[in-house]
Protein backbone atom coordinates (compact mmCIF):
# COMPACT_ATOMS: atom_id res chain seq x y z
CA UNK A 1 0.00 0.00 0.00
CA UNK A 2 1.33 3.41 -0.91
CA UNK A 3 1.77 6.24 1.54
CA UNK A 4 0.01 9.13 -0.19
CA UNK A 5 0.58 11.70 2.55
CA UNK A 6 4.00 13.10 1.77
CA UNK A 7 6.00 16.17 0.82
CA UNK A 8 8.46 16.14 -2.08
CA UNK A 9 11.09 18.81 -2.67
CA UNK A 10 13.41 19.55 -5.56
CA UNK A 11 16.75 21.32 -5.54
CA UNK A 12 18.29 23.15 -8.51
CA UNK A 13 20.98 20.96 -10.05
CA UNK A 14 22.52 20.31 -13.44
CA UNK A 15 23.74 16.79 -14.12
CA UNK A 16 26.18 15.98 -16.92
CA UNK A 17 26.88 12.35 -17.82
CA UNK A 18 28.90 10.39 -20.38
CA UNK A 19 31.70 11.05 -22.83
CA UNK A 20 33.34 14.50 -22.56
CA UNK A 21 30.85 15.62 -19.94
CA UNK A 22 33.58 17.74 -18.35
CA UNK A 23 33.67 19.99 -21.41
CA UNK A 24 30.60 21.65 -19.86
CA UNK A 25 32.61 22.97 -16.90
CA UNK A 26 33.33 26.44 -18.39
CA UNK A 27 29.63 26.95 -19.06
CA UNK A 28 28.87 26.07 -15.43
CA UNK A 29 31.34 28.67 -14.20
CA UNK A 30 29.92 31.28 -16.54
CA UNK A 31 26.39 30.52 -15.41
CA UNK A 32 27.37 31.39 -11.84
CA UNK A 33 29.54 34.36 -12.81
CA UNK A 34 32.58 32.56 -11.39
CA UNK A 35 36.10 33.18 -12.63
CA UNK A 36 38.26 31.69 -9.87
CA UNK A 37 37.40 28.02 -9.49
CA UNK A 38 39.29 26.03 -6.87
CA UNK A 39 39.73 22.25 -7.07
CA UNK A 40 39.83 19.96 -4.02
CA UNK A 41 41.05 16.40 -4.61
CA UNK A 42 43.29 13.65 -3.25
CA UNK A 43 46.91 12.97 -4.07
CA UNK A 44 46.16 9.85 -6.10
CA UNK A 45 43.80 11.70 -8.43
CA UNK A 46 46.33 14.48 -9.05
CA UNK A 47 49.47 12.36 -9.42
CA UNK A 48 48.32 8.97 -10.72
CA UNK A 49 45.66 10.02 -13.24
CA UNK A 50 45.50 12.63 -16.03
CA UNK A 51 42.22 14.02 -14.70
CA UNK A 52 43.47 17.22 -13.03
CA UNK A 53 45.71 18.04 -15.99
CA UNK A 54 42.69 17.61 -18.24
CA UNK A 55 40.62 19.91 -16.05
CA UNK A 56 43.39 22.53 -16.05
CA UNK A 57 43.22 22.57 -19.83
CA UNK A 58 39.43 22.79 -19.85
CA UNK A 59 39.25 25.56 -17.24
CA UNK A 60 42.26 27.59 -18.38
CA UNK A 61 42.65 30.95 -16.64
CA UNK A 62 39.47 30.43 -14.64
CA UNK A 63 41.23 27.85 -12.44
CA UNK A 64 42.53 29.68 -9.37
CA UNK A 65 44.23 26.73 -7.67
CA UNK A 66 44.27 23.09 -6.63
CA UNK A 67 44.45 21.51 -3.18
CA UNK A 68 45.43 17.87 -3.74
CA UNK A 69 46.16 16.62 -0.22
CA UNK A 70 42.68 15.54 0.89
CA UNK A 71 42.94 12.17 2.63
CA UNK A 72 40.53 9.30 3.24
CA UNK A 73 37.74 10.09 5.70
CA UNK A 74 38.46 13.85 5.41
CA UNK A 75 40.70 14.58 8.41
CA UNK A 76 39.99 17.99 9.91
CA UNK A 77 43.60 19.11 9.44
CA UNK A 78 43.36 18.54 5.67
CA UNK A 79 39.95 20.21 5.44
CA UNK A 80 41.26 23.27 7.30
CA UNK A 81 44.32 23.42 5.05
CA UNK A 82 42.09 23.23 1.96
CA UNK A 83 39.93 26.09 3.27
CA UNK A 84 43.03 28.20 3.91
CA UNK A 85 44.30 27.51 0.39
CA UNK A 86 40.95 28.33 -1.19
CA UNK A 87 40.75 31.57 0.77
CA UNK A 88 44.27 32.58 -0.26
CA UNK A 89 43.42 31.84 -3.90
CA UNK A 90 40.35 34.08 -3.78
CA UNK A 91 38.11 31.18 -4.80
CA UNK A 92 34.58 31.98 -5.94
CA UNK A 93 33.60 28.40 -6.78
CA UNK A 94 34.66 25.01 -5.37
CA UNK A 95 35.10 21.88 -7.49
CA UNK A 96 35.33 18.57 -5.64
CA UNK A 97 37.04 15.85 -7.69
CA UNK A 98 36.79 12.37 -6.20
CA UNK A 99 34.35 10.22 -4.26
CA UNK A 100 32.76 10.39 -0.81
CA UNK A 101 35.59 11.73 1.34
CA UNK A 102 36.59 14.55 -1.02
CA UNK A 103 33.01 15.56 -1.75
CA UNK A 104 32.10 15.71 1.95
CA UNK A 105 35.31 17.57 2.73
CA UNK A 106 34.59 20.22 0.10
CA UNK A 107 31.24 20.95 1.71
CA UNK A 108 33.02 21.59 5.00
CA UNK A 109 35.56 23.77 3.17
CA UNK A 110 32.62 25.92 2.01
CA UNK A 111 31.33 26.10 5.59
CA UNK A 112 34.72 27.10 7.05
CA UNK A 113 35.14 29.80 4.39
CA UNK A 114 31.77 31.35 5.27
CA UNK A 115 31.04 30.83 8.96
CA UNK A 116 32.62 32.67 11.89
CA UNK A 117 33.73 31.13 15.16
CA UNK A 118 35.51 27.93 16.17
CA UNK A 119 34.74 24.73 14.32
CA UNK A 120 33.38 23.16 17.53
CA UNK A 121 30.44 25.60 17.34
CA UNK A 122 29.57 24.51 13.79
CA UNK A 123 29.16 20.77 14.33
CA UNK A 124 26.38 18.54 15.61
CA UNK A 125 26.57 18.26 19.39
CA UNK A 126 25.60 15.32 21.60
CA UNK A 127 24.24 16.33 25.03
CA UNK A 128 24.54 13.71 27.74
CA UNK A 129 20.75 13.52 27.81
CA UNK A 130 18.41 14.32 24.95
CA UNK A 131 18.62 14.32 21.17
CA UNK A 132 21.56 15.52 19.11
CA UNK A 133 21.61 19.22 18.15
CA UNK A 134 22.67 20.51 14.74
CA UNK A 135 23.34 24.28 14.64
CA UNK A 136 21.90 26.43 11.85
CA UNK A 137 24.69 27.67 9.58
CA UNK A 138 23.20 30.76 7.97
CA UNK A 139 26.05 32.43 6.07
CA UNK A 140 25.92 32.19 2.22
CA UNK A 141 28.23 29.49 0.79
CA UNK A 142 30.33 29.32 -2.34
CA UNK A 143 28.71 27.24 -5.11
CA UNK A 144 30.03 23.67 -5.36
CA UNK A 145 30.50 21.41 -8.39
CA UNK A 146 31.10 17.68 -7.83
CA UNK A 147 33.13 15.67 -10.36
CA UNK A 148 32.78 12.00 -9.43
CA UNK A 149 35.52 9.42 -9.83
CA UNK A 150 33.36 6.72 -8.20
CA UNK A 151 29.71 6.26 -7.32
CA UNK A 152 28.72 7.82 -4.00
CA UNK A 153 25.56 8.97 -2.29
CA UNK A 154 27.54 11.99 -1.11
CA UNK A 155 27.27 13.47 -4.60
CA UNK A 156 24.27 15.74 -3.98
CA UNK A 157 23.67 15.78 -0.25
CA UNK A 158 24.14 18.54 2.31
CA UNK A 159 25.62 16.68 5.29
CA UNK A 160 29.28 15.96 5.94
CA UNK A 161 31.44 14.14 8.45
CA UNK A 162 35.15 14.67 8.98
CA UNK A 163 37.67 12.90 11.12
CA UNK A 164 38.99 14.56 14.26
CA UNK A 165 41.58 13.16 16.62
CA UNK A 166 40.18 15.38 19.37
CA UNK A 167 36.78 13.65 19.51
CA UNK A 168 35.58 10.10 20.09
CA UNK A 169 33.32 10.39 17.01
CA UNK A 170 33.33 12.13 13.65
CA UNK A 171 32.62 15.85 13.39
CA UNK A 172 29.24 16.16 11.66
CA UNK A 173 28.14 19.23 9.70
CA UNK A 174 24.83 19.94 8.00
CA UNK A 175 24.02 22.88 5.75
CA UNK A 176 21.48 22.72 2.88
CA UNK A 177 23.38 25.53 1.14
CA UNK A 178 26.27 23.15 0.46
CA UNK A 179 24.27 21.05 -2.00
CA UNK A 180 26.07 21.17 -5.36
CA UNK A 181 24.91 23.29 -8.27
CA UNK A 182 26.22 20.68 -10.73
CA UNK A 183 27.32 17.04 -10.75
CA UNK A 184 29.48 15.37 -13.41
CA UNK A 185 29.53 11.66 -14.29
CA UNK A 186 32.25 11.94 -16.92
CA UNK A 187 33.13 8.57 -18.48
CA UNK A 188 36.90 9.07 -18.45
CA UNK A 189 36.87 10.59 -14.96
CA UNK A 190 35.03 7.54 -13.61
CA UNK A 191 37.48 5.18 -15.34
CA UNK A 192 40.40 6.74 -13.45
CA UNK A 193 39.33 4.89 -10.29
CA UNK A 194 40.86 1.43 -9.80
CA UNK A 195 38.41 -1.46 -10.11
CA UNK A 196 38.79 -2.17 -6.38
CA UNK A 197 37.65 1.34 -5.49
CA UNK A 198 34.76 1.17 -7.95
CA UNK A 199 33.73 -2.15 -6.41
CA UNK A 200 33.93 -0.90 -2.82
CA UNK A 201 31.90 2.23 -3.53
CA UNK A 202 29.47 0.22 -5.66
CA UNK A 203 29.00 -2.26 -2.84
CA UNK A 204 28.03 0.61 -0.53
CA UNK A 205 25.46 1.83 -3.06
CA UNK A 206 24.01 -1.66 -3.44
CA UNK A 207 23.87 -2.13 0.34
CA UNK A 208 21.83 1.04 0.75
CA UNK A 209 19.53 0.02 -2.09
CA UNK A 210 18.87 -3.33 -0.42
CA UNK A 211 18.28 -1.80 3.03
CA UNK A 212 15.86 0.76 1.58
CA UNK A 213 13.60 -2.03 0.33
CA UNK A 214 12.68 -2.81 3.95
CA UNK A 215 10.46 0.27 4.27
CA UNK A 216 6.91 -0.53 5.42
CA UNK A 217 5.26 1.99 3.14
CA UNK A 218 6.63 4.02 0.26
CA UNK A 219 5.25 6.98 -1.60
CA UNK A 220 4.52 6.36 -5.29
CA UNK A 221 7.63 8.39 -6.15
CA UNK A 222 9.88 6.68 -3.63
CA UNK A 223 8.98 3.18 -4.79
CA UNK A 224 10.13 4.00 -8.31
CA UNK A 225 13.38 5.52 -7.05
CA UNK A 226 14.16 2.52 -4.86
CA UNK A 227 13.26 -0.25 -7.27
CA UNK A 228 15.35 1.30 -10.02
CA UNK A 229 18.28 1.99 -7.68
CA UNK A 230 18.31 -1.67 -6.62
CA UNK A 231 18.04 -2.90 -10.20
CA UNK A 232 20.86 -0.64 -11.41
CA UNK A 233 23.20 -1.43 -8.51
CA UNK A 234 22.65 -5.18 -8.59
CA UNK A 235 23.16 -5.32 -12.35
CA UNK A 236 26.28 -3.14 -12.33
CA UNK A 237 28.31 -4.83 -9.59
CA UNK A 238 29.35 -7.96 -11.55
CA UNK A 239 30.47 -5.84 -14.54
CA UNK A 240 32.89 -3.53 -12.72
CA UNK A 241 35.94 -5.67 -13.46
CA UNK A 242 36.18 -4.30 -17.02
CA UNK A 243 38.56 -1.30 -16.73
CA UNK A 244 37.50 0.10 -20.11
CA UNK A 245 33.72 0.12 -19.66
CA UNK A 246 32.27 3.21 -17.97
CA UNK A 247 28.66 1.99 -18.24
CA UNK A 248 28.41 0.08 -14.91
CA UNK A 249 30.13 2.95 -13.11
CA UNK A 250 27.64 5.46 -14.49
CA UNK A 251 24.77 3.12 -13.59
CA UNK A 252 26.01 3.01 -10.00
CA UNK A 253 26.24 6.80 -9.95
CA UNK A 254 22.62 6.86 -11.12
CA UNK A 255 21.60 4.38 -8.41
CA UNK A 256 23.24 6.54 -5.72
CA UNK A 257 21.56 9.65 -7.16
CA UNK A 258 18.16 7.93 -6.99
CA UNK A 259 18.81 7.01 -3.35
CA UNK A 260 19.21 10.69 -2.55
CA UNK A 261 16.19 11.61 -4.63
CA UNK A 262 14.01 9.14 -2.76
CA UNK A 263 14.67 11.12 0.42
CA UNK A 264 13.61 14.29 -1.38
CA UNK A 265 10.54 12.46 -2.72
CA UNK A 266 9.32 11.67 0.77
CA UNK A 267 11.46 8.66 1.64
CA UNK A 268 12.88 10.38 4.70
CA UNK A 269 9.41 10.09 6.27
CA UNK A 270 9.67 6.31 6.39
CA UNK A 271 10.90 4.74 9.59
CA UNK A 272 14.29 3.10 9.07
CA UNK A 273 14.62 -0.44 10.40
CA UNK A 274 17.09 -1.32 13.12
CA UNK A 275 19.37 -3.47 10.98
CA UNK A 276 20.06 -0.64 8.56
CA UNK A 277 20.60 1.91 11.32
CA UNK A 278 22.91 -0.28 13.38
CA UNK A 279 25.03 -1.43 10.43
CA UNK A 280 25.38 2.17 9.27
CA UNK A 281 26.55 3.33 12.71
CA UNK A 282 28.91 0.39 13.24
CA UNK A 283 30.38 0.74 9.74
CA UNK A 284 31.00 4.48 10.10
CA UNK A 285 32.82 3.90 13.38
CA UNK A 286 34.79 1.00 11.88
CA UNK A 287 36.12 2.65 8.72
CA UNK A 288 36.77 5.89 10.58
CA UNK A 289 39.01 3.98 13.00
CA UNK A 290 40.63 1.60 10.50
CA UNK A 291 41.68 3.51 7.40
CA UNK A 292 42.32 0.44 5.23
CA UNK A 293 38.64 -0.59 5.41
CA UNK A 294 36.17 0.98 2.97
CA UNK A 295 32.55 1.78 3.74
CA UNK A 296 31.38 -0.90 1.31
CA UNK A 297 33.58 -3.54 2.93
CA UNK A 298 32.44 -2.51 6.41
CA UNK A 299 28.75 -2.64 5.44
CA UNK A 300 29.08 -6.04 3.80
CA UNK A 301 31.10 -7.59 6.62
CA UNK A 302 28.62 -6.41 9.25
CA UNK A 303 25.27 -6.97 7.60
CA UNK A 304 24.80 -10.78 7.67
CA UNK A 305 25.72 -11.01 11.35
CA UNK A 306 23.72 -7.95 12.41
CA UNK A 307 20.73 -9.12 10.38
CA UNK A 308 20.74 -12.56 11.97
CA UNK A 309 21.10 -11.08 15.46
CA UNK A 310 18.76 -8.12 15.16
CA UNK A 311 16.45 -8.85 12.21
CA UNK A 312 13.76 -10.27 14.45
CA UNK A 313 13.08 -6.71 15.68
CA UNK A 314 11.74 -5.86 12.21
CA UNK A 315 10.75 -9.19 10.64
CA UNK A 316 8.41 -7.58 8.11
CA UNK A 317 11.22 -5.31 6.93
CA UNK A 318 13.51 -8.32 6.57
CA UNK A 319 10.80 -10.09 4.56
CA UNK A 320 10.54 -7.14 2.19
CA UNK A 321 14.32 -7.10 1.71
CA UNK A 322 14.39 -10.86 1.13
CA UNK A 323 11.53 -10.57 -1.36
CA UNK A 324 13.37 -7.84 -3.29
CA UNK A 325 16.32 -10.24 -3.52
CA UNK A 326 14.09 -13.13 -4.71
CA UNK A 327 14.58 -15.02 -1.44
CA UNK A 328 11.11 -14.80 0.13
CA UNK A 329 7.52 -15.01 -1.10
CA UNK A 330 4.18 -14.01 0.36
CA UNK A 331 3.01 -16.87 2.57
CA UNK A 332 6.48 -17.95 3.70
CA UNK A 333 7.06 -18.03 7.45
CA UNK A 334 7.85 -14.51 8.66
CA UNK A 335 10.26 -15.88 11.24
CA UNK A 336 12.44 -17.17 8.39
CA UNK A 337 12.79 -13.73 6.81
CA UNK A 338 15.91 -12.48 8.66
CA UNK A 339 17.89 -15.61 7.78
CA UNK A 340 16.63 -15.60 4.18
CA UNK A 341 17.62 -11.97 3.70
CA UNK A 342 21.00 -12.45 5.41
CA UNK A 343 21.81 -15.53 3.31
CA UNK A 344 20.81 -13.79 0.06
CA UNK A 345 23.00 -10.79 0.81
CA UNK A 346 25.83 -13.05 1.89
CA UNK A 347 25.74 -14.85 -1.47
CA UNK A 348 25.82 -11.57 -3.38
CA UNK A 349 28.68 -10.18 -1.29
CA UNK A 350 30.68 -13.39 -1.70
CA UNK A 351 30.09 -13.41 -5.45
CA UNK A 352 31.86 -10.06 -5.80
CA UNK A 353 34.65 -11.03 -3.41
CA UNK A 354 33.88 -8.78 -0.45
CA UNK A 355 34.11 -9.90 3.22
CA UNK A 356 31.01 -11.13 5.02
CA UNK A 357 32.38 -11.15 8.58
CA UNK A 358 34.34 -8.62 10.62
CA UNK A 359 37.12 -11.14 11.23
CA UNK A 360 37.90 -11.02 7.49
CA UNK A 361 38.72 -7.31 7.51
CA UNK A 362 42.16 -7.51 9.12
CA UNK A 363 41.20 -5.53 12.21
CA UNK A 364 42.03 -6.52 15.80
CA UNK A 365 39.14 -7.84 17.84
CA UNK A 366 40.13 -5.60 20.73
CA UNK A 367 39.03 -2.58 18.68
CA UNK A 368 35.37 -3.64 18.98
CA UNK A 369 34.71 -1.71 22.24
CA UNK A 370 35.90 1.53 20.63
CA UNK A 371 33.79 0.84 17.53
CA UNK A 372 30.76 0.40 19.77
CA UNK A 373 31.39 3.66 21.62
CA UNK A 374 31.90 5.63 18.39
CA UNK A 375 28.66 4.20 16.97
CA UNK A 376 26.66 5.69 19.85
CA UNK A 377 27.25 9.18 18.40
CA UNK A 378 26.00 9.08 14.84
CA UNK A 379 23.31 11.61 13.99
CA UNK A 380 22.14 9.98 10.74
CA UNK A 381 21.69 6.57 12.37
CA UNK A 382 20.47 7.65 15.78
CA UNK A 383 19.23 11.28 16.01
CA UNK A 384 17.08 10.52 19.07
CA UNK A 385 19.95 8.81 20.96
CA UNK A 386 18.15 5.47 21.27
CA UNK A 387 21.35 3.46 20.94
CA UNK A 388 22.69 4.55 24.32
CA UNK A 389 19.85 2.71 26.02
CA UNK A 390 20.67 -0.41 23.98
CA UNK A 391 24.41 -0.50 24.69
CA UNK A 392 24.52 -4.08 26.04
CA UNK A 393 22.41 -5.43 23.18
CA UNK A 394 24.50 -3.62 20.58
CA UNK A 395 27.68 -5.03 22.13
CA UNK A 396 26.30 -8.55 21.74
CA UNK A 397 25.24 -7.81 18.15
CA UNK A 398 28.66 -6.42 17.25
CA UNK A 399 30.40 -9.50 18.63
CA UNK A 400 28.03 -11.78 16.71
CA UNK A 401 29.24 -10.17 13.46
CA UNK A 402 32.86 -11.06 14.18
Amino acid sequence: MYCNDFRAVGYPLRLYSGSDALENLPAELKRRGASRAFIVCGRSVSTKTPLISRMRTILGDSLAGVFDAMAKESPLSAVTAAADAARAAGADKLIAVGAGSVIQATRVVAILLAEQGPVEKLITRYPEHGPAISPKLLAPKLPIVNVLTAATSAQNRAGSAVKSDALDHRMEFFDPKTRPVAVFWDSDALLTAPATLALNTGAAVFWRAAMNMGAKRMTPLVEGDRLQALRLARGALPRLSDPSDPAPRIELCAAAFLQNRDADDGGALNETHWVGRVVYAFAAALFNRHGHVSQGEANNALTPGVMRALGRRDPEAMARIAAALDAWREGDAIDDAPERAAAALERIFQSIGTPTRLSQLGIPRDSLPAILEHSLKNFNADPKREFVRERELLWDVLQSAW
